[in-house]
């Protein structure tokens, strides 16, 4: 089959995507777990969060994007058409949305929370700061490191994406560059940035084929399920496929560290400030004119 990804048509399987593999059979095991992690740069776990729970999610969020008439009436909305013309986005922080009792059971307790004390091996503390995202039909998230954005406490810490429903590959979905975390080139510059202290554009391409040809790695994506959890750390690259659907693509993206480690002042509080100076003054620095002069 093709992928679509920004501009790009690409096979899957081919020289430049394959499919995940999950982790199933070592979920619960600590030791073994971290070492899958060291070496492709992901986890993924298949139906070991409750579905209900997620489709609950799901539901509840649905019915409040109906209320803000951005669902085609003619269809259930937990399908989540989009009425046309679609206005999606970026749906983050306190907002009622994210504020849905059951997203907020979802995140910050239960099955999630539980895997990671066992891998990370102590208490967990997540960020306060909620993450979602409603990508609209036609819209994709360009690769980037998830350092640059949140990368002032520790380095070890953790992103846990779920999809709020099955998530079909020509939906949006997720895609892990496998071995990028090894990057040591684009982490020594690129992976050092912050978009607050830096002000510059954030992700790092558009282009999934020319990272690959000249740093390496594979791209890897699935069908993701409802259910399905995806872990993966600060310096694995990472992006979306293009929504060809007509359909939302709801998805969360929320962080977890050890308690005890030092955390990002930005995500954590009653009302957390998240990014206060990225791109609110001058123009953020495109990254294209940096990574230049990085020679990457």
């Amino acid at each position: 089959m093709k992928v679509t990804m920004g501009e790009h048509k690409l096979d899957l399987p081919g020289q430049y995507f394959d499919t995940m593999i999950d982790s199933n059979d070592i979920y619960g095991d600590a030791e073994p777990m971290r070492a899958q992690m060291e070496e492709q740069g992901y986890l993924l776990f298949r139906g070991v969060l409750n579905k209900d729970t997620v489709m609950n999610v799901r539901q509840q969020m649905m019915e409040v994007l109906s209320e803000e008439g951005l669902l085609d009436e003619n269809y259930p909305a937990i399908d989540g058409v989009a009425k046309d013309p679609a206005k999606g986005g970026f749906r983050g922080g306190s907002n009622r949305l994210t504020e849905v009792p059951a997203f907020v059971d979802l995140v910050r307790g239960g099955e999630v929370i539980e895997f990671f004390e066992c891998f990370l091996g102590g208490e967990v503390r997540p960020f306060d700061y909620r993450w979602l995202r409603i990508v609209q039909p036609g819209k994709f998230t360009a690769m980037h490191y998830d350092v640059v954005y949140m990368g002032r406490g520790t380095k070890n810490l953790y992103t846990a994406w779920i999809p709020l429903g099955d998530v079909p590959i020509e939906q949006g979905a997720l895609a892990v560059l496998e071995g990028s975390h090894r990057f040591e080139r684009i982490r020594e510059t690129y992976g050092q940035m912050d978009v607050d202290r830096d002000n510059f554009q954030g992700s790092f391409s558009t282009d999934p084929v020319e990272i690959v040809n000249r740093h390496g790695g594979q791209w890897k994506t699935t069908f993701y399920n409802a259910g399905d959890l995806l872990v993966f750390g600060m310096f694995t690259m990472h992006g979306s496929l293009t929504n060809l659907t007509n359909r939302f693509r709801l998805s969360s993206d929320t962080r977890y560290q050890l308690a005890a480690d030092p955390v990002d002042e930005r995500w954590i509080g009653e009302n957390p400030k998240s990014h206060y100076a990225w791109g609110k003054g001058s123009a953020p620095t495109p990254t294209a004119e940096l990574r230049k002069e990085w020679g990457v």
